[in-house]
């Protein structure tokens, strides 16, 4: 009873004490720290084009596979703001609610292709009774548009310039609104951009892009829209200096799909090394709004990443397309 009376009084003296006071000025002073450090990581992450936007949506709504819940996801005006939090003594993730390490998360991924596909963590099926088994993120809530994109086009690779333009364009777009908003307009993307034809993009002038942007259905800032039409040009050049800029793209991958074989979402990375690698690349050849988790994003849409889990219905599709389509055999080996 004493001692604990004693120790009592010591807890009590240290709250009142000012060295306590103190350590909450340094506290507030490393999260300063933080946030500063953090603002520079995002503008390496994002090299190019990235400036806040007016959504508050996280870097989990740049991959479709994170972004189940549409109507848990913001489109009012405040101010987009990254959420990083500390981490691991002191590591920082860029991720929001993914809460690993890089180290630590390229782990997981070898020992989900190895061994998770066989058994393991089970998802949760939230898809209707005798109906066909979707990715988790895909749930009864889903919007139609959402849902059809993850059906017919997420994943299925693609070899046309102007569809590999458009999604990289998509992909982009992404900084500023979720797969949902952005596929609900994407025919009147399709009539803004004439069908993302690079040619006919790469000729717009200042009244073509002042036009668009000042469209308020299509919700495109005027730096957007010059990221667009700068990409385009760029596209050209690669074309001539590749023959295609789908020659350019594929040959990042050696014309062959990286499979994923996840069985949960969670394992989906942002990012990897090969995304950080096109995008450096991409910057370099001139192109806009294409940091390596956009990136990653594109290929995943355009079939370069094939990441529907493995017991989607979509998954085995998907890898035959690319067999079928450059010959492929024993990809998902």
């Amino acid at each position: 009873m004493i001692s604990t009376a004693h120790s009592r009084q010591q807890h009590h003296a240290f709250e009142k004490s000012p060295g306590n006071s103190h350590m909450k000025s340094i506290d507030r002073k490393l999260q300063q720290a933080m946030s500063q450090a953090a603002s520079k990581y995002m503008q390496r992450i994002y090299p190019l084009g990235m400036q806040r936007s007016s959504s508050s949506l996280t870097l989990s709504s740049l991959s479709l596979s994170q972004n189940s819940n549409d109507s848990s996801i913001s489109s009012s005006n405040s101010s987009w703001e990254p959420k990083v939090p500390l981490l691991y003594g002191g590591t920082f993730s860029p991720w929001g609610d993914v809460m690993v390490s890089r180290e630590m998360r390229r782990e997981d991924d070898d020992k989900v292709s190895d061994h998770d596909v066989e058994g393991g963590e089970e998802d949760l099926d939230c898809s209707e009774p005798g109906s066909l088994r979707r990715c988790s993120w895909i749930t009864k809530n889903s919007d139609e548009a959402y849902v059809q994109f993850h059906d017919e086009c997420w994943g299925v690779p693609v070899y046309s310039d102007n569809r590999l333009f458009e999604l990289l364009s998509l992909s982009g777009m992404l900084i500023d609104h979720n797969w949902t908003e952005i596929l609900k307009r994407r025919d009147m993307y399709r009539e803004a951009f004439a069908d993302f034809d690079p040619s006919a993009v790469a000729r717009m002038e200042e009244e073509d892009v002042a036009e668009i942007s000042g469209d308020r259905e299509l919700r495109i800032a005027e730096c957007r829209v010059r990221c667009i039409v700068e990409n385009a040009r760029c596209i050209q050049r690669v074309a001539r200096e590749f023959g295609s800029f789908s020659g350019y793209m594929w040959g990042h991958v050696n014309h062959r799909p990286v499979v994923g074989k996840y069985r949960h979402h969670k394992y989906i990375p942002f990012r990897t090394p090969k995304s950080e690698a096109v995008s450096k690349d991409l910057v370099r050849r001139g192109f806009r709004l294409v940091g390596p988790v956009i990136v990653y994003s594109f290929m995943q849409a355009a079939g370069m990443a094939i990441d529907h889990l493995v017991d989607c219905f979509r998954f085995h599709d998907c890898v035959r397309l690319a067999e079928r389509s450059w010959g492929i055999t024993n990809v998902a080996a």
